[in-house]
């Protein structure tokens, strides 16, 4: 039976353990850097930080949440749920803890995958799956003078909880995802606060939670939790297509009238984008405009020419003092598995072979690097990741039983597969409007490259990764 050795103990690497252990794969190990599992629900505990996508979505099939106790859950909740998988489901034997992936090199000979770990020693496997995901590593802005800022610089994803922040002058860079959660919660204590903004986001208004009544009813009955869960995903997953006109410019109506409880018309205006809805992911807050009412917030959108040991220095020359620096400013999306060394067959290089941008078939394997599979991949963002990872952990699961009952030793995606693949990908992705806009976001690379979107719905997803396709791979024995 294939040893398997799973890169990350996040949403894709608990759900692959889990996979593989009904499965009868008990051969497997999972490595996490952090002190625990969880993956981006442990590393992001700021204050605010929840889910954007419907709870009643965000749940394995097989491990359905009825429970929840807000419409779109908080990050207590969802890590909650997450440890208690892995419990429930035994994978804490197979995981370690506090070590770091060095690098993954295919040995052509052996057939296996030979894993560097940070603390010195090297795991052998017949099987490597990453489950690194795509909000890991934090992206730190080039902003010139960063380093000589003299009070306390933090990620929002890396918060600093024993940081006070109560009547500091607080200087938030960027006002995406992150930043409509918690800036809303700072601002009360803040002395003073302000956010430099690149781009405006659609911000639709959070609907209000399950009443108890409602939320009771779900609980009890799973007919009522199944109706519920089909009901979202329908809605989500033709805001995912990104093609019906009517629905596209209602969510955009909701975003502007979200936004006109701004008092101050040039606050407004600016907190308004003027690119069509879904250019950059929408985002959902009740209270990110209202913090702009108050006398103590401040909105910045001129570039930012530097930074000082103790102010922000806009492009016009303005200086803005502060006392605390946070860096809202996302993550290290378009890496993907590349930011590991990983060698495949006759000695290439992933970050090599991805240097004009990530390509996968399915977002799950590419050509050269047998027996590696990716969760979480390029191009499978859209809708709720978790349903989306647990179509990619029976892809590998399958794949797997594959090889045992035709004795492979190996499989690796053909080039001409992979090419087809994503020449189709990236026509339906230019036939979207609003992702071909130019609009800045985390979607594309450097080059324009989308390499984050999957141009569909779930439904389509899942059926795609369920159909047979052993004549893409070439095999050994």
């Amino acid at each position: 039976m294939k040893r398997v050795v799973i890169i990350g103990a996040g949403p894709g690497g608990i759900c692959t353990g889990i996979k593989l252990k009904e499965a009868g794969y008990d051969s497997f190990t999972i490595v996490e850097q952090a002190d625990g599992v969880g993956g981006t629900w442990r590393h992001n505990t700021y204050p605010g930080c929840r889910c954007d996508v419907p709870s009643v979505l965000y749940s394995f099939s097989f491990a359905q949440k009825a429970d929840w106790t807000a419409r779109y859950a908080a990050q207590p909740e969802i890590l909650a749920y997450l440890e208690d998988l892995a419990e429930q489901y035994g994978l804490m034997p197979h995981v370690r803890l506090n070590t770091r992936v060095q690098g993954a090199v295919w040995d052509d000979d052996a057939s296996l995958w030979r894993i560097a770990l940070d603390d010195g020693s090297c795991l052998e496997a017949e099987v490597l799956v990453s489950a690194v995901g795509l909000f890991n590593e934090p992206n730190i802005p080039a902003i010139p003078g960063i380093e000589s800022f003299s009070g306390p610089v933090m990620h929002s994803a890396r918060w600093q909880h024993d940081l006070p922040l109560d009547g500091r002058r607080i200087a938030v860079i960027g006002s995406a995802a992150s930043a409509v959660q918690f800036v809303p919660e700072i601002a009360p204590v803040a002395g003073d606060l302000t956010v430099f903004q690149r781009t405006p986001n659609h911000v639709r208004f959070r609907e209000a939670d399950y009443t108890p009544e409602e939320q009771a009813a779900i609980s009890s009955d799973p007919a009522l939790l199944h109706a519920e869960r089909e009901k979202v995903a329908g809605w989500v997953d033709a805001m995912c297509k990104m093609q019906d006109t009517a629905l596209l410019d209602i969510a955009a109506a909701d975003c502007a009238q979200n936004a006109t409880v701004v008092e101050d018309e040039d606050t407004r205006q600016r907190l308004s984008p003027g690119y069509a809805f879904g250019g950059k992911r929408p985002l959902v807050s009740s209270d990110w405009y209202p913090t702009f009412n108050r006398p103590n917030v401040r909105l910045v959108t001129d570039a930012i020419a530097r930074i000082e040991p103790d102010a922000v220095i806009g492009d016009d020359g303005t200086r803005y003092p502060a006392d605390v620096l946070i860096l809202a400013t996302g993550f290290q999306t378009t890496r993907f598995l590349s930011a590991i060394p990983v060698q495949g067959r006759g000695g290439r290089k992933l970050d090599h072979v991805w240097a004009d941008g990530a390509r996968a078939y399915l977002g799950i394997t590419t050509s050269g690097f047998p027996n590696l599979f990716m969760l979480y991949g390029p191009n499978t963002n859209n809708g709720s990741i978790l349903h989306n990872i647990e179509c990619q952990a029976d892809y590998v699961v399958r794949h797997m039983q594959r090889m045992e009952q035709d004795g492979l030793a190996w499989i690796d995606l053909r080039p001409e597969v992979l090419d087809a693949y994503n020449s189709n990908l990236q026509r339906e992705i230019a036939a979207i409007p609003a992702w071909n806009t130019g609009v800045s976001g985390y979607y594309r690379t450097e080059g324009g490259l989308n390499v984050t979107q999957w141009p569909d719905g779930m439904q389509r997803y899942r059926e795609m990764t369920s159909a047979p396709d052993a004549g893409a791979y070439e095999t050994g024995m």
